[in-house]
């Protein structure tokens, strides 16, 4: 029924790798991938424990739809307990590296302990053991995969690992695959570093055969992807602009976070939006942008290629980095660029690649910069002490520290550390643009009020993806909400985070929903694995799983006071745009959320809730 019905466990500290059932009961009621591998880490880890100690378990899993016809059928997840936020850490990514290890006959694989020295899991098929990395510890994601591909004599691998960053304990480093494809957020390359794990190395030949209704499969995986192709956004915007196409619009929407969420507005934005990737630049007369990309299986291509101009400052004598590589997604070039008033591309280009290269977060990493950059023009932070001068607006400065913070040398271990933690060293813990320690992406909650409350009650900290209201609140999908408005907000939010659950955690984008909803998505788990998958059950499906991973949270400790935002956008009102005057609306919003949760005013479940989800 389309899951392979198998998982790996391995035991670093044993050294030991051992199949297992998959549990099909948990199967049937949470899917794969995010409410699976969730449910595992829920049931076996015990919610207190020290992220970074050895009781901590890491979890690669894939989704019932990973790896066959469905369009975008490539996604994987990461599970852990985050290092950065004590949260639940839950992190997707794209590529080939989901549908390979799926079609190896494997739906997810369980690391628990601590291995006495580094090693990377080899599956080939039914074959996995544990090697040793010694020679590869220390080494770029990017040579780590050239090195597995060249002494495995297989190039068709396919390779998911840590850079140094993983390795040298910055909080938000990244799992990475396919060179640019990551599991990014929340510091799941954190915990794989802190076990001793470089890389996890999969080839999988058996295909994914197992579907309960092939016609009806493919009559619905067809239907399905004319939707996509026929959509303005899915067929047009992103195939040509990638998710790039925002900047210029939320820019005119008046909720682009500049300079540490100081403005709403960029006066750069123009310069490092797609527009400029796919204008020829002055200096060489060729465009950054080179072409799109897709991941398996994907019919969307949001992807980029982009290649620098070779005498930029950066890498004019780093001839490594002048060759076609992943380009700037929206999230990373709004990161390094607005967030700390950069609009120099080639730079958060070169930005980009090197956090690609060492796998950190770039949403993490450029808003922490952007509270360094604040606290240095406040005169809270010297030249002496961060090694360079670095006012808002400073490429120079964006360049310095990214290669600072990846390989853990001077000030660059602070930034590692996140903004949450540097500014409560510094005195000013209200800089920190976060919400349960978890840096905010591109979208500014006093010009759209829902993504605040989403950002505030997100179960993985601050986090677009978790319920991306933006889709409503400023492109009208599925229906047109305002931004300003804060009255039904709380609705709307639940019903994005429980589909967005429920997405996740079939193993496909979350970028199709732009084009289909719950309904678009049951067809195609019917076909693949069973006739209950109605839209209501993935509705009840979705809910289940933000109420398990909510559950979790508030045994580790979290409550309701870290469903907060900044108190700078509770307080200070944006200063230009739509929603000049405004601040966000938090306070009457999260009552509200609550009770159409179905938890009590602490932000519990509340065991009629509990009972009604089978929690």
């Amino acid at each position: 029924m389309s899951w392979a019905g198998k998982i790996l466990r391995v035991d670093l500290t044993k050294g030991t790798v051992k199949s297992e059932p998959l549990n099909m009961d948990w199967a049937h009621a949470y899917l794969g991938s995010r409410g699976l591998g969730s449910k595992y880490l829920v049931e076996e880890v015990d919610a207190k424990v020290d992220p970074l100690s050895p009781q901590n378990k890491i979890i690669w899993a894939t989704g019932p739809l990973t790896g066959t016809m469905a369009s975008t059928g490539g996604r994987y997840t990461v599970i852990t307990k985050s290092p950065l936020t004590g949260a639940i850490a839950c992190s997707n990514s794209g590529g080939y590296w989901g549908a390979e290890f799926k079609m190896a006959g494997w739906d997810m694989v369980i690391f628990e302990g601590k291995s006495p020295k580094p090693v990377y899991l080899y599956v080939n098929d039914d074959v996995a053991e544990l090697r040793d990395a010694g020679h590869l510890w220390g080494q770029s994601v990017w040579k780590t995969e050239e090195a597995l591909k060249k002494s495995l004599q297989d190039p068709l691998l396919r390779v998911s690992s840590i850079g140094k960053a993983g390795e040298n304990g910055v909080l938000f480093a990244a799992v990475v695959n396919d060179l640019h494809r990551a599991a990014g957020r929340s510091g799941v390359g954190t915990v794989m570093g802190s076990k001793n794990l470089k890389a996890i190395a999969v080839r999988g030949t058996k295909g994914v055969g197992n579907i309960r209704d092939p016609k009806a499969f493919m009559k619905a995986v067809k239907e399905k992807k004319q939707i996509l192709k026929d959509n303005a956004v899915t067929g047009q915007g992103l195939p040509a602009y990638g998710t790039q196409v925002l900047m210029n619009v939320i820019n005119e929407v008046g909720a682009l976070p500049t300079r540490n969420h100081q403005d709403v507005q960029f006066e750069g934005a123009k310069d490092i939006s797609a527009e400029a990737m796919a204008t020829p630049r002055k200096t060489d007369g060729k465009k950054q942008l080179v072409t799109n990309q897709a991941c398996f299986g994907c019919t969307i291509a949001c992807g980029r290629i982009s290649k620098m101009d070779e005498n930029h400052f950066t890498v004019a004598n780093k001839p490594q980095y002048w060759g076609a590589s992943g380009g700037l997604e929206y999230e990373a070039a709004w990161a390094l660029g607005a967030a700390n008033g950069v609009n120099d591309l080639e730079c958060l280009q070169y930005a980009t690649m090197i956090c690609n290269e060492e796998g950190i977060d770039p949403i993490s990493f450029g808003a922490t910069v952007g509270a360094v950059m604040e606290l240095y023009e406040k005169g809270v932070l010297t030249k002496e002490q961060i090694g360079i001068e670095a006012p808002f607006g400073s490429a120079k400065a964006l360049a310095f520290l990214v290669d600072e913070t990846v390989h853990g040398r001077g000030f660059g271990k602070e930034i590692g550390q996140g903004s949450k933690r540097l500014t409560a060293k510094y005195g000013h813990p209200e800089l920190s643009m976060t919400s349960k320690g978890q840096e905010f992406p591109a979208y500014d909650g006093r010009g759209i009020q829902g993504i605040g409350l989403a950002y505030a009650t997100s179960n993985r900290g601050g986090c677009h993806l978790r319920g991306y209201t933006i889709a409503s609140e400023v492109l009208g999908i599925p229906v047109k909400t305002d931004p300003l408005q804060h009255e039904g907000k709380p609705e709307l939010v639940k019903a994005f985070q429980d589909a967005t659950a429920a997405f996740d955690s079939s193993g496909l984008c979350i970028f199709t929903t732009f084009a289909w909803g719950l309904a678009d998505l049951a067809p195609q788990l019917q076909g693949a694995i069973g006739e209950q998958y109605t839209t209501e059950e993935l509705e009840k499906i979705g809910e289940r799983i933000w109420n398990m991973e909510r559950e979790f949270n508030n045994r580790a400790g979290l409550t309701k006071a870290d469903d907060s935002l900044p108190k700078r956008l509770l307080t200070e009102p944006a200063k230009t745009g739509p929603a000049k005057g405004k601040v966000n609306e938090l306070a009457k919003m999260l009552p509200k959320y609550y009770e159409v949760r179905g938890w009590d005013t602490e932000g519990r479940p509340t065991p009629a809730t509990k009972k009604r989800l089978g929690l």
